[in-house]
């Protein structure tokens, strides 16, 4: 069980020097040039403000050798520029990565003791370090691969035109990893639409399994099988074959819209995208699959690096 009381996420400079370890653990490396000749420079005391009356103090300053430019362990990240202590972005990361349904922004707020707009913008910088670039080996080697769509938000009754009013997720989930991956689709679901996420995420030699929406069928003759539910006439599992059935995505669906419902609550389409890779990202990383609440924050910082997300890209605070 991890120690919330651990100096990481009390103290700046500690967390500046795990986040250092952690990325660096054979010293630092540039993030303009990619030299590893470099030099470490007192603390910089800048100039009088309002604020800070003597100079605020800038610790953990490097100096390249090769192209002269300094820089500290935050600069390239999701963290670089923030005036938020960085110890407070170590256990906002954690408490994060280790809430299977989430965190909202105001008990972020209410328990790092910053403002909720900071909160909310913290919460999608960390979201961003979530993301992953889909590599399309989902279900290689010939393992299964789950495919289903979901539908959220504007909920206005079970009627085709409720349903048509919602916003549309595909997920995939595969079997042999346990890992998930989450698409918001804006145009009408079918082969058109599906089809690239299946290229983008799936193995040519995966094995398929859907339920029995048409357009899976013609999508599925890309892939090694296809097998599907039919959800229509009450089968859920194949009775002569029980590895036939979707259960495995329906419970990542489970987890994510008890997390959306009971935690967030209110999401606009704009956003939708961050919270499910929020919700892809435990899944993936879960504790099922041998990952503790350390490691999965590990993961989420290792991918800060090379990730930036200004205000004006997630626009103002309305989820």
């Amino acid at each position: 069980m991890t120690n919330l009381t651990a100096p990481r996420f009390t103290d700046a400079d500690a967390a500046r020097e795990y986040l250092e370890a952690l990325h660096w653990p054979e010293g630092p490396v540039c993030p303009h040039c990619g030299s590893v000749n470099a030099r470490r420079l007192p603390d910089q005391r800048g100039k009088p403000s309002k604020r800070h009356p003597e100079g605020s103090v800038r610790k953990g300053l490097i100096q390249c050798n090769d192209c002269r430019q300094q820089y500290t362990v935050t600069v390239g990240t999701v963290f670089s520029d923030s005036k938020i202590p960085l110890n407070k972005w170590l256990l906002a990361t954690h408490l994060m990565v280790s809430s299977k349904k989430g965190i909202s922004a105001h008990q972020l707020h209410r328990m790092l003791g910053i403002t909720y707009k900071s909160a909310w913008f913290m919460a999608h910088r960390i979201r961003e370090a979530m993301t992953t670039t889909p590599g399309g080996d989902m279900g290689s080697g010939g393992s299964m691969v789950e495919v289903d769509e979901t539908f959220i938000g504007r909920n206005g009754g079970n009627s085709r035109m409720a349903i048509r009013n919602m916003n549309q997720i595909v997920s995939l989930v595969d079997r042999a990893t346990g890992r998930a991956a989450s698409v918001v689709v804006f145009d009408t679901l079918g082969a058109k639409s599906i089809g690239p996420i299946l290229s983008r995420y799936v193995a040519s030699d995966a094995k398929l399994m859907t339920d029995g929406a048409h357009f899976y069928k013609t999508l599925g003759a890309r892939y090694a099988s296809h097998d599907y539910v039919d959800h229509a006439r009450g089968e859920y599992v194949r009775k002569d074959d029980k590895t036939i059935h979707t259960n495995t995505i329906e419970g990542f669906f489970g987890i994510f819209k008890r997390g959306m419902k009971g935690v967030y609550q209110h999401c606009g389409a704009q956003h939708l995208q961050r919270y499910i890779t929020e919700f892809d990202f435990r899944y993936s990383n879960r504790s099922g699959l041998g990952i503790g609440d350390d490691e999965r924050a590990e993961i989420a910082l290792r991918g800060i690096a090379g990730k930036r997300l200004t205000y004006r890209r997630i626009g103002p605070v309305a989820a």
